[in-house]
């Protein structure tokens, strides 16, 4: 498990990380007790994911609330997991696991069983691999409600959610917010102690606009707001005080242009390629009898990018060992583009897949709520690290995975 240290929040609009190199081994949730962990726990924790959001778009006047959750609770920019995209990332969050490891290891892959996986996949061996937090919490006896979050639809190790919602990507905002908190006028009994909530249009507006954009920034504004609205509604109720919010992003954003792309006609016939994924990242299969091609002109460096056999990708990674991984996996320069000539890239936008070390990449972790430390900031969060954290608080007993419990536990050390 690869970690580089990830320093200061936003300078001038700017991300500032560090990095370097280490290799740690991969704790468990055992061992981790004490009077510094064993903080008071809250009535209840609600995982927020804004898909696509920066660090850098808060503390610039279009986040208030956000930019309040910070100045009051724990603040962390988080590197994701490769590759840094949707589906994988938001169950690495909830799982502890790297892509590699959970099973979901792509937006789009394929697996010899079930076939072709894609972001409406409702098969649940897809998600076997890996056991969710509301698995882990409904297992125990804890009630939770997942108003939107991949994989969060699917029957898992034979259990659900006790409330979930089918993703409905026109729902708004505000309208999310409000699901969720109708789930909280239930009787005592049958409210969730675990709730998901997930906003997708700063992503949405990231790619059709860039990470710069002003729509991006509208997008950003507005999913402000409604989680303004979430926390009016838990005070309205009473609940504010002993409810944890923990406030994620599963990856971030960088600017592309039709002036960086890689063109693979270039490089090597596309009819040679089974691609899995593109664009940002791209995984691919050799076609039948072109193996050998396919090892001469695409695997190796090229103006920027480079490929490798999935047995060679670089270990800090975390990439390649799952049968589900194409055989040939490339790494594209941040801001660039895989592309055909017959599907070019026409447009400015913005895109995420990239290297997790690249700050354009980098998420947010914000925790404000009962027993957090006010002003913590952290400086070597991984997005595997959220589960770990969200089974403490919960007082959950978590199957291991590739997270460190020490690495949060300064956001409740006294």
């Amino acid at each position: 498990m690869f970690r580089f240290p990830l320093a200061g929040l936003i300078a001038a609009g700017a991300l500032a990380l560090s990095s370097c190199a280490g290799t740690p081994p991969v704790q468990t949730q055992q061992g981790v007790a004490g009077a510094a962990v064993q903080a008071a726990l809250p009535d209840r924790v609600i995982l927020i994911s804004i898909d696509g959001f920066r660090p850098d778009y808060m503390g610039k006047g279009q986040t208030p609330v956000l930019d309040g959750l910070v100045a009051g609770g724990a603040f962390g920019p988080m590197r994701p997991s490769f590759p840094s995209v949707t589906f994988p990332n938001h169950y690495t969050l909830v799982t502890g696991l790297h892509p590699d490891h959970h099973g979901v290891v792509a937006n789009r892959f394929t697996d010899a069983q079930l076939g072709v996986f894609t972001m409406a996949s409702k098969e649940s061996g897809f998600w076997a691999q890996g056991e969710p937090i509301w698995v882990t919490a409904e297992k125990a006896g804890v009630r939770t409600g997942t108003m939107f979050w991949p994989g969060s639809e699917v029957e898992i190790h034979g259990v659900r959610p006790s409330q979930w919602a089918p993703f409905d990507q026109g729902m708004p905002g505000d309208a999310r917010v409000d699901r969720l908190l109708s789930w909280l006028d239930l009787p005592t009994d049958q409210r969730p102690r675990l709730e998901t909530l997930y906003f997708d249009i700063v992503d949405t507006a990231g790619h059709r606009n860039g990470p710069d954009g002003p729509e991006t920034r509208a997008a950003a504004a507005s999913v402000d707001a409604s989680i303004g609205r979430l926390i009016e509604g838990l005070k309205a109720r009473g609940l504010y005080d002993r409810t944890l919010l923990v406030v994620v992003s599963d990856h971030g954003m960088a600017a592309t242009s039709p002036d960086r792309v890689v063109w693979i006609d270039d490089i090597i016939d596309p009819a040679a390629l089974k691609i899995g994924y593109g664009g940002a990242v791209l995984t691919a299969d050799p076609a039948p009898g072109r193996e050998a091609e396919v090892q001469q002109k695409l695997v190796g460096r090229h103006p920027h990018m480079e490929c490798w056999n999935k047995a060679d990708v670089p270990a800090r990674l975390v990439y390649g060992s799952n049968p589900r991984v194409g055989q040939i996996v490339c790494m594209v320069e941040t801001g660039w583009l895989t592309a055909t000539r017959d599907r070019p890239v026409t447009r400015p936008g913005g895109a995420h897949g990239y290297d997790n070390q690249a700050p354009e990449m980098a998420a947010i972790f914000i925790a404000h709520g009962p027993g957090v430390v006010v002003g913590r900031r952290l400086s070597d969060l991984d997005s595997v690290d959220v589960q770990p954290f969200l089974a403490r608080m919960l007082g959950l007993t978590a199957p291991a995975g590739d997270g460190r419990p020490e690495d949060t536990l300064a956001v409740t050390r006294p």
